[in-house]
């Protein structure tokens, strides 16, 4: 029989043992994926977060889904887990939408250190951080759902209930395809580096 192209994992079943367990389950993908490709119009990558964003986000999380609060303990997990980024024998390309820089998650000073880690984190060798300016004219893709793309072989969709694995070839293709469209209205380096400072002067 052959195996389904499309594995759908409800979150509300995959958090009844916790965020933080949650964020241990994915580890090894990472560590076995050697190109991960990122897009997310509304949050920063889970690998980019620091903790008082990841624990803001983890806590509303875990309230929505009316699953006991473990936020600390999960936020706390996805820092451990983020530390693959500096293994070495990964290649990270990140894309956000210049709108994730504003939303807010946690106090301001929590946003700020947010916002200041994605200045370093851009810089590492390994990494190609990415944001899509608000004002580009002409975009070639409107904004698409979040999604990871693991080397050519997985594609990880993030719904409001579930998260949706791709394993079709032709999907993933269309994945890529997509990835590559926004990645080419992207800004980086410096450019990426004044849209970020612009939006820490704006929590002040």
């Amino acid at each position: 029989m052959p195996q389904p192209s499309i594995e759908y994992q409800d979150w509300r079943r995959r958090v009844r043992t916790g965020l933080a367990k949650l964020q241990d389950s994915y580890t090894e993908l990472y560590r076995s994926t050697e190109l991960l490709r990122v897009y997310s119009p509304v949050l920063v990558p889970g690998l980019l977060q620091t903790e008082g964003y990841a624990r803001a986000l983890l806590s509303m999380n875990a309230r929505f889904l009316e699953v006991p609060d473990d936020g600390a303990e999960a936020a706390a997990a996805r820092l451990e887990r983020s530390q693959i980024i500096h293994e070495p024998g990964h290649r990270y390309v990140f894309l956000v939408e210049e709108a994730v820089l504003y939303y807010q998650l946690g106090n301001a000073d929590a946003m700020a250190a947010q916002l200041g880690y994605l200045l370093t984190a851009g810089a590492l060798p390994q990494v190609s951080f990415g944001i899509i300016p608000a004002g580009t004219r002409e975009r070639v893709l409107w904004p698409q759902e979040t999604f990871d793309v693991h080397d050519d072989t997985l594609v990880s969709v993030e719904l409001l209930s579930a998260e949706v694995n791709v394993t079709q070839p032709s999907e993933i293709a269309m994945y890529v395809k997509a990835f590559e469209q926004l990645r080419s209205m992207a800004v980086y380096g410096a450019e990426a580096r004044a849209l970020i400072l612009k939006a820490i002067e704006a929590l002040h």
